[in-house]
């Protein structure tokens, strides 16, 4: 699959100019693009369990471009829930940033709930897609969930692209899933493992601090590999949440619908009072370090910092969902005309990903098989016989 692929040239473009970012932090290893002026409150997007910091590129080149600071994680290997928020509260602290704006999708979007959940002086507001509020359904569907820990990496990635829709699908959507079944074969087997883990340790998200009129939930309308009965929990559990529906787009609109994504999203922080500041935009130089001048990322803290309990934001609405503030109306017009307009294009291209996919499911078929039934027939003998060993090996010690 590998020499099938071919990286898009944006792609290629934006590795060549910005830089990415690694920072070790206890015993996690941290990758990141920061990217945008510093002085502005950042949007922090989380992938979901197929993705990297690369699959938001098209994010950060659009809205860095347009004067909003954009940071793009890789999750990390952290195996629970409560290490993922002491991990990322220390992430957000050896990089300098105290309020943030989150941006997850599928097992992002979850994993955004849960640091706002127990972080609540830290998180502005939350733009989820495509997620779910509980774990408890994905672990009851993984019959091999106590041992996910100890799978090889091909079992794992077969797991990963089988939730991945197959059928016809749209040019841009194929093209979408191609480049995350590219980034998922850049994972290590802990990265996998341990994200998997994250789905089939039980949790739930709690009631949050934060008001609804500070989440927006974006959701396609297509498929999603997240079962509709668990995106329908979620607009229940934050009905005054804003709404944005994506007619298409599949599990990556991100990728797939990049302008229509990137509309919602600047509409997202103009509403919670994010300002952004084109005028330190910058032309991205050749050793990638433009677009974050100096060390000012938290200048405006004080600005930014006020009470989630009525919003934190000085546009605090209880109308959030019907209409935007009257002194932006007119470019809300504009933004919203170009949503319109960008949704009636129709696209042809090719539609192979699916193909690509599944010759991958089919070159690891036999192999996965092999290993089931290594997993449920011959792992317990193995496991008799290393504590045999084990005894033998002391009562020799002791006769020496």
């Amino acid at each position: 699959m590998k020499g099938v692929y071919s990286a898009p040239g944006d792609y290629i473009h934006f590795k060549s100019q910005v830089p990415l970012h690694k920072i070790p932090i206890g015993t996690k290893q941290w990758r990141y693009y920061d990217f945008g002026p510093k002085v502005v409150p950042p949007l922090i997007c989380l992938p979901g369990t197929a993705g990297t910091a690369d699959v938001y590129y098209k994010q950060i080149m659009s809205l860095s471009m347009k004067g909003y600071r954009v940071i793009s994680v890789d999750i990390p290997c952290v195996w629970n829930h409560q290490e993922w928020i002491q991990s990322f509260e220390k992430f957000l602290d050896a990089i300098d940033v105290h309020h943030i704006h989150l941006y997850g999708t599928s097992l992002g979007g979850f994993l955004a709930q849960l640091f706002a959940q127990h972080r609540p002086r830290r998180v502005k507001s939350l733009i989820l897609s495509n997620t779910f509020l509980e774990t408890s359904s994905f672990s009851a569907a993984m019959r091999w969930a106590p041992i996910v820990g100890w799978a090889p990496s091909f079992l794992l990635k077969r797991y990963i692209l089988t939730g991945i829709h197959d059928g016809p699908q749209e040019p841009f959507i194929a093209d979408s899933v191609d480049f995350v079944v590219s980034q998922v074969e850049t994972l290590s087997r802990d990265d996998l493992a341990s994200r998997l883990a994250f789905t089939v340790d039980n949790a739930s998200v709690g009631p949050l601090l934060l008001s609804d009129s500070f989440i927006t939930i974006m959701d396609t309308n297509d498929y999603s590999s997240i079962p509709q009965e668990l995106r329908d929990q979620l607009g229940e559990r934050y009905p005054a949440a804003r709404r944005a529906y994506l007619k298409t787009g599949g599990d990556f609109p991100f990728l797939s619908r990049p302008d229509e994504v990137n509309l919602h999203l600047q509409l997202h922080l103009r509403r919670v009072g994010v300002e952004a500041k084109a005028d330190l935009v910058r032309t991205i130089p050749k050793d990638g370090s433009g677009g974050s001048p100096g060390k000012e990322n938290d200048e405006k803290k004080d600005h930014d910092d006020q009470p989630n309990g009525n919003g934190g934001n000085p546009e605090s609405t209880s109308k959030e969902s019907q209409s935007p503030p009257a002194p932006e109306s007119s470019e809300y017009h504009g933004l919203y005309d170009q949503l319109l307009s960008s949704a009636k294009v129709i696209s042809i291209g090719r539609q192979d990903s699916t193909l690509m996919k599944n010759q991958h499911i089919l070159a690891t078929g036999v192999l996965q098989v092999t290993w089931e039934f290594f997993i449920f027939s011959l792992l317990p003998i193995y496991i008799c016989s290393l504590y045999i060993t084990q005894n033998n090996v002391w009562k020799f010690r002791e006769l020496v």
